[in-house]
């Protein structure tokens, strides 16, 4: 394949005419547009380099042996083997690869379309010897060949390899040739030379436009007979070239979207029919197909699934827009390890502006179940750069601020708000390009499944993901939902309030990047802004220093800010079920620390038990508690003058005046999210009202 400086070299003034000459409108556009890359950078522009494939062979090319020849000298009355030399051996290099004229067939059992034949890996020399014979016995003969060799000019060409191989001592001399070459079992490729009257010199196949001619009717022949289908042909209008003519109807598809068994795309789809729901002409269809190479590189696996981020510029392509493509489709192939996202972004980002207004991608996630069956999930063409990365941003962002950074001033003489640890990548510092990209990202907050079981069209996963990847809106109602359900489904060791802390960055980011909407008809308690924890602080705030730095917090001071810079706990029902929560949180770390209970009240009040109906009765019971280990405090020379954790009780007791909870509106899902939300801020409260001063425990 050119390298990407080389293929400008090579059609640079040229490239223009090789361009679809319409916009990008669809996956099959972009598939287009592809493979017509992939072949002016493989095969070259020629009449017939879109049949051929030569990136089949690469791994072949300076290999001893690998190019294996029958020889047919035509120059007498009748055909026959070459009489001194009647099979050729030698190396594959690139000046052969347009000569032999490679086509490849994928089936497991059959010949390639062209008569050069690509062997299995380490074939034995018997073995080769026998594919060496079949270029004239099976090749020669096929029913497809033998057609264009009745309606060409140079079929007799083609006829000419059928009567040498008919001939048993004929068979018998390939074979014993090719045994007596070989020095043992290797991968090579079989195909012939001929010696026309008058020549002094062998011609490849790729001279010979008969040879050409039957490969492309071989190739053809199984877009119209696959499956179920037995002749899916018809007069239509191209999908992808606007042109009228022949159209078939069982192409290969490199997504594997357009199949015979692909119910789910074409309800009750006839596939002797299937030409009239995806019309694409013979030599489009080709194209396509030739796209598998680029569209496979810009692919990546996650969850059970193939994730596609296939790169486009809006419009009809221009030269400049190829150029770059091919750049970037290049580096995917030589970089299998990196995410699309970071290549994407390393290609691209230099002009981001510039770029933003016209790139995007096709993006996709596709399941395969078994042989020729495959769900689609996510599908869309308006995935674009700027997403998966402002998600990444506006999540180092969340993390960088003081509500999670131990060396925030604010926090100089308390914890920050929220807990952070190096095995909770989403709770510490960036970069988060690649945990967006690869999927990790959603795997670390959402529910497991069942290794065994694929996952399924409505996993929650794959469609958060891609609606990453593309943009969409993600509704906040299942983002709460499936927090929840992966922290009830919790099994290690303790509260897991390094998921929680996890769990409500990734929520604050994806509300930062504007990607999380609520249902229709909600109202503020599903309000979907996020944080405002900015990493200095305004001027005219009290705990702002003279020289423009900031000065620590004490926990009333702490608790107050982090409900003002957090819109949804300004809803009444979640603040509430977040002070319980904290109150949760704050006791229960007292009683590990000061009174050595391996049963705390966090394990009393777990997270499932949080319901309307019990909150209220729950929330009694710990502000019991709290008056109970104050008491003990006095009795042990503490001195508090009022309830431990006032700063936290005063809300409480305020906060649930105003709404009764048994009137509450807020859902489960919702109540039990801020509740584990408020026990990871309690549980990162490392100090006790002893550590304030009675002047903060009485404000």
């Amino acid at each position: 394949m050119l390298s990407p400086g080389d293929f400008k070299r090579k059609y640079q003034g040229g490239l223009a005419e090789k361009l679809p000459d319409r916009p990008i409108s669809s996956l099959r556009d972009i598939q287009y547009l592809y493979g017509r890359l992939y072949t002016l950078g493989t095969a070259g522009g020629g009449e017939y380099a879109d049949y051929l494939t030569p990136g089949d062979a690469d791994d072949l090319l300076g290999s001893e042996e690998s190019l294996i020849a029958v020889r047919v000298d035509l120059t007498g009355d009748e055909p026959r083997l070459d009489a001194d030399k009647s099979v050729f051996v030698t190396q594959y290099t690139d000046d052969l690869t347009e000569a032999i004229a490679h086509c490849k067939y994928s089936a497991a059992k059959g010949i390639d379309h062209s008569v050069t034949h690509r062997s299995g890996r380490n074939s034995s020399p018997e073995k080769l010897a026998r594919y060496a014979v079949e270029r004239l016995t099976k090749w020669a003969t096929d029913d497809v060949v033998q057609d264009v060799a009745d309606a060409h000019e140079d079929g007799h060409l083609i006829d000419a390899l059928a009567a040498v191989g008919a001939d048993d001592e004929n068979q018998d001399r390939i074979r014993e040739r090719v045994q007596d070459l070989l020095g043992g079992s290797r991968t090579a490729l079989l195909t012939v030379q001929i010696k026309r009257p008058g020549d002094n010199k062998y011609q490849w196949p790729g001279d010979i436009d008969a040879f050409l001619e039957a490969m492309r009717a071989r190739k053809l022949s199984k877009l119209v007979s696959k499956n179920e289908a037995t002749e899916s042909a018809g007069q239509a209008t191209d999908m992808v070239t606007d042109v009228a003519g022949r159209t078939v109807g069982t192409a290969d598809d490199p997504l594997n979207y357009f199949l015979g068994k692909q119910m789910e795309k074409f309800p009750g789809l006839d596939p002797d029919q299937a030409w009239r729901n995806h019309p694409i002409s013979e030599d489009a269809a080709v194209t396509v197909m030739n796209a598998k190479e680029f569209v496979d590189a810009c692919s990546f696996s996650t969850f059970n699934a193939s994730v596609y981020y296939l790169p486009y510029f809006l419009g009809r392509p221009t030269p400049e827009d190829a150029f770059e493509l091919y750049r970037y489709l290049y580096r995917s192939i030589e970089n299998d390890d990196m995410s699309q996202i970071r290549i994407a972004y390393d290609e691209f980002s230099g002009d981001i502006a510039a770029h933003e207004s016209r790139l995007r991608f096709y993006v996709a996630a596709v399941m395969k179940h078994q042989m020729s069956l495959y769900d689609v999930y996510g599908e869309t063409l308006n995935g674009r750069l700027y997403y998966p990365t402002e998600v990444a941003t506006q999540h180092a962002d969340i993390v960088r601020s003081w509500a999670f950074d131990e060396d925030d001033p604010r926090n100089a003489e308390i914890s920050p708000p929220l807990p952070s640890y190096e095995d909770a990548p989403l709770t510490t510092k960036p970069p988060f390009e690649e945990l967006v990209a690869s999927g990790r990202y959603v795997y670390e907050t959402f529910p497991f499944v069942d290794d065994d079981t694929d996952a399924s069209a409505d996993d929650r996963r794959i469609d958060t993901f891609v609606s990453i990847l593309a943009g969409d809106p993600i509704d906040r109602d299942l983002l709460i939902s499936a927090y929840v359900e992966r922290l009830l489904d919790w099994r290690g060791d303790g509260f897991p309030s390094l998921l929680v802390a996890s769990q409500f960055a990734q929520l604050a980011a994806l509300s930062n990047a504007e990607l999380v909407t609520a249902r229709e008809g909600q109202t503020e308690q599903a309000t979907t802004d996020g944080p405002t924890y900015d990493t200095t602080m305004d001027t005219t705030d009290p705990h702002v220093s003279t020289d423009g730095g900031t000065t620590a917090l004490n926990r009333s001071e702490k608790l107050e800010s982090f409900i003002e810079e957090t819109p949804a706990l300004g809803d009444t029902e979640r603040r509430g079920a977040f002070l319980i929560g904290t109150l949760v949180g704050q006791i229960g770390t007292y009683q590990q620390y000061h009174h050595d209970r391996s049963t705390t009240v966090i394990d009393q009040y777990p997270i499932k038990s949080m319901t309307k109906t019990k909150i209220k009765r729950i929330t009694q019971e710990v502000l019991d508690k709290d008056i109970v280990y104050t008491r003990e405090a006095a009795k042990q020379g503490s001195s508090i003058t009022s309830t431990m954790y006032r700063e936290v009780t005063d809300k409480l007791v305020e906060t649930m005046a105003k709404n009764d909870p048994e009137e509450w509106t807020i859902g489960t899902d919702d109540l039990r999210f801020y509740y584990a939300l408020g026990v990871t801020y309690g549980m990162n409260d490392r100090s006790t009202n002893t550590d304030e001063t009675t002047e903060n425990t009485n404000e």
